[in-house]
Parts: structure tokens; sequence; C-alpha cells
């Protein structure tokens, strides 16, 4: 009987203890942040606050070679978003192809680690190609969102180039023109550069290229193509690179002289990602292999974007956290994403084996410069949504729109309390603004929590998330950091 009596006390006293668990849960308020809605941002105007001069001269530039200076540089560029390239359309419009042009982006990078996971054995050499610098966005539909001007050749003819972290190869449209889309600036000339130099086949260059060729001379030819279908084609070759006022030489480029498909605006791709042919990697030793950027929210600031090279690019006080690697795939920058809180506490459905990436290189999360919304594997969508929607019973709902599942009506609203959102990465917690995750859909007032499930394991943390932040990447040592005041 004693026995029976202290189990019936351990019983009676555990279900207390949960009911005034359960109670302190129930009772303890929700984190609330204000949201000031804004309506849909219009095409922005394309200007150059540091813009430099036309000018083709070279008199007071530095040059340098990448392959053997000792010099580390630090260079700044402006960055602007592809609608600046589309000043006519609506805002609605401008809204509804940057989500077509996401769609076809998070496809193309599915497919990739997909098709890369499953070939055996991996690829030991460079990845997949990409875009890149001050930014404005432009080129294949899924290539990118923001791209940035610089100088091809020598003399230095000013282009504008997609930027892409999810990218390696750098390329630019070339004459003569089996097929060329149309750009803003005329295409580049490759006779007309003293820099220009083409790359025999049997070099270490060519033999990292994903995909590559030789011409009748035995000079080596690339091929890269995007999951739109879109593709570039021509000769791979090295060529002098100008940002700003300095130049950086002997830079491995494709010069395509048949470039098809969705193609728009800018002349061509930098590729900022992890294999052996992007721009970081290439010219490590020059800018320490670091760079950032900050994306600025175009509805709340006419401060150009950036983009930064070297030193400088690690702002004080940023969070950092750890860089891994698939084993499969160089080209993306992957991060260990542990948890996520709403409303001021842990989602607890949400574990770190949801992000995990495995042996094989399924899984996990990369961070991506040209993804607007970030997707996550659908377990850990689903449970933060639903926390999200019971912390914002207070906002009236509106009809789901496109890939978004919660819609809020705020018209009418100047200000608006929303539940907080934390991302925990392994050693950073990035608690972001309300305008990061409750974004502006139409002209009518409709709101959309912006993010999205995937049934795909790999999920993506999209450029909306990012906004505000110096996103700085320092593959010196393997990391990647968050700073909320390093756009200033």
């Amino acid at each position: 009987m004693g026995q029976k009596s202290r189990n019936n006390r351990l019983f009676h006293s555990s279900i207390i203890l949960l009911l005034v668990s359960l109670s302190a849960a129930l009772s303890s308020p929700f984190q609330l942040q204000t949201l000031l809605p804004r309506p849909l941002p219009s095409a922005p105007t394309l200007s150059w606050h540091n813009s430099e001069p036309e000018s083709n001269s070279l008199q007071e530039t530095s040059q340098l070679d990448p392959l053997s200076s000792n010099t580390t540089l630090e260079v700044q560029l402006e960055l602007h978003h592809v609608d600046a390239l589309s000043s006519e359309d609506t805002p609605e419009l401008l809204f509804d192809l940057r989500l077509q042009r996401d769609a076809l982006r998070s496809g193309t990078i599915y497919s990739l680690v997909s098709k890369a996971v499953a070939r055996n054995p991996p690829r030991t050499a460079g990845r997949r190609s990409g875009f890149s610098s001050s930014i404005i966005s432009g080129l294949a539909q899924g290539s990118g969102e923001y791209f940035t001007r610089l100088g091809v050749g020598t003399p230095a003819r000013n282009l504008y180039m997609v930027l892409d972290t999810g990218s390696d190869v750098v390329w630019v449209q070339c004459s003569p023109c089996k097929s060329c889309y149309s750009q803003s600036d005329p295409i580049f000339d490759p006779t007309k550069s003293t820099s220009f130099s083409g790359i025999p086949c049997g070099s270490p260059l060519c033999r990292s290229l994903d995909s590559s060729g030789c011409n009748q001379r035995r000079m080596c030819l690339y091929q890269v193509s995007y999951g739109d279908g879109s593709v570039t084609f021509g000769d791979f070759s090295t060529e002098t690179l100008t940002f700003r006022r300095t130049s950086v030489g002997r830079v491995a480029l494709g010069c395509g002289h048949d470039n098809e498909g969705l193609f728009v605006g800018a002349a061509g791709l930098l590729g900022l990602g992890r294999g052996r042919l992007s721009f970081p990697s290439q010219t490590g030793s020059r800018f320490n292999r670091k760079f950032s950027y900050c994306l600025v929210d175009r509805s709340a600031s006419s401060k150009p974007s950036s983009l930064v090279f070297g030193d400088a690019a690690i702002p004080r006080g940023a969070l950092f956290t750890p860089l891994l690697t698939n084993p499969k795939l160089d080209t993306f920058y992957y991060v260990e994403l542990l948890g996520i809180s709403v409303g001021g506490t842990r989602v607890p459905k949400i574990s770190p084996s949801l992000f995990k990436m495995d042996q094989e290189g399924n899984g996990g999360v990369i961070i991506d410069s040209g993804t607007s919304v970030t997707r996550l594997t659908q377990p850990a969508y689903t449970a933060m949504r639903d926390a999200f929607r019971l912390g914002a019973t207070n906002m009236k709902r509106a009809p789901d729109f496109s890939l978004f599942d919660t819609c809020f009506d705020l018209s009418g609203q100047t200000s608006v309390k929303v539940p907080t959102l934390v991302l925990h990465f392994r050693g950073a917690d990035l608690s972001l603004p309300a305008t990061n995750y409750l974004i502006p859909v139409d002209s009518s007032g409709t709101f959309c929590f912006a993010f999205a499930g995937t049934m795909n394991g790999l999920s993506i943390i999209g450029n909306i998330q990012q906004q505000g932040f110096r996103v700085a990447y320092d593959l010196a040592g393997s990391r990647v950091g968050f700073s909320p005041r390093g756009c200033a």
C-alpha cells in the first residue's frame, strides 16, 4: 500500500507540474514588434552614387595580377536590383516577375544539387556558373536579383554584370555573336582588348570547367546551362576586370559568342560561389578571400545596395556561423540552422535534424543572394507558420497569394504589431525585422508571410530575409557573418 500511495502522489505531482508549465507557456505573452506597412516599391531609378567616369583611360588605375601580386585590396561597389532595368513596369508586374524568377531560381538550385548528389564519384574540379558585382539584376531569369557595373578588358569597357553567390563561372557576351541577347551596353569585343588571352585546352583552368571542349586551335571552350533552358557558349579566356579604379588581371572568364534563352539586360555574370573558378576563389589572396554585401529594402531606403571585397568587407560586431561543405558540390554556401523562434519562443517541432545535411550531400541549408523567398523543408515551415498564425490572431486574414499561404489585409493601417522571428544558426541568432518576413504583394494592402515550404530536403535562405544586414563571407575563416548595422 505504501508503495502504491507514493506512486499516486508522484503521478499527481507530475500532472500538477505539467499543468503549471502549460499554464505558464500559454500565459506568457508573444514577443511582438512593429511593422510599418509600406506599399509595393516602384522600379528604382538607375543611378550610380559613386560612379566612375566612363573614360577608358587606365592612367589612374592600379594594375594587379591575382596570381602574382602580394598586395591586398579593398574595393566597394554599388549594387542595384534588376527592377531598375524595367522602369516602365507597374509595381504589381515587377513583383509578379520577381516571383517567376524566384521559382526558376530555386528549381535550378534543387536540380543542380540533386544531380551532383547522384553523380558518383563526385567531381574534384570547379562547379557551376554564376553572376556578380555593384548590384543590378538581370541575365537569365533564374540567375540573380542584383547587378553592378565594372570594367572589362584593356582599355576597360564598362558593363553591367549580375552577381550571384550560387554560381562560379565569370562570363560576358562577346562579339562576333552567333546569337546574343539584347543588353544595355555595346557587346564586348575581345579583339580591341590588349589584355585578352585564350586558355589552352590542357591547362588546369580548362580542366576545372564543369563542361568544356576544344576548338581547332586547341584552345579551351566553355558551356554553361541554366535550369530555365538558357545557355552560354564560347571561348574560355583570361581578361582584366576593373572595379572603379582598381584593376585585377588574368581573371578566367567565358567570352560568350552564343548566348540563348531568357537573358535580360546585363552583359554577363560575376560568379561569387565557392568553386575554384568563382571570382573570390580566383582572386583569393588579393582580397584575403573576403567579401560582403548589403541588400537594402527599396521600400524603406533610397540608399543603394553595396558589395565590398577585402578586409573592409567584414564589419565589426558581426555574428558568425561556420560554413559547411557539401562533399558533392562546392558552389553553394551551406550553413547550420538549429531552430527558429516565433514570438520569443523556440518552435518545439523544429529540430536541427530537419536541416541536417547527410553524408551523401542531401538536405542542409544554403544562404543565397539570388533566391528571393526563403524556402524551408516542409515540416519546419508548417511548424513555424502555425506558430506565427497563433501569434497573429489580431490581424485580418486575406486569401493566399502565389506561393504564400499566410496573408493579411493591412489596408488602411499605419502600424501593426506582429510576432518576432529569430533564425538560430550555430553561433549566430538572426533577429529579423518585421519587413523581412511580412511583405506587400499588391497595391491593396495585402501582406504575406514571406516564407514557403518545400518537399525538397534542401532549405534556402533568400535575400528578402537578408535585407538590411551586411552578409559577410569570410572564406579564409570558413564562416559567414551577419551585421544588422553593417549597411551604414
